[in-house]
């Protein structure tokens, strides 16, 4: 099932897949974001900005924005 990665709840693991908007995509992609990567959500911000996610080995934090942009499929 595909949603954007910043609909995940945290805990949630799922695989990036593709990327709504081509205006983020080299940044995210330079942060190890590249479909076909497992992402995990571990920690949302009280008011849902920023975003902690560990992918690639790394962890990240997103803005609510760039989340958006990414479409992710989730494990059932």
């Amino acid at each position: 099932m595909m949603v954007r990665l910043s609909d995940l709840k945290p805990g949630q693991e799922a695989t990036i897949e593709e990327f709504e908007s081509s205006e983020l995509l080299l940044k995210l992609m330079e942060m190890g974001c590249i479909p076909g990567e497992k992402i995990l959500v571990e920690q949302v911000a009280p008011l849902g900005d920023p975003i902690s996610v560990s992918v690639s080995g790394y962890h990240l934090s997103l803005r609510k924005n760039e989340a958006e942009i990414i479409l992710v499929n989730i494990k059932d």
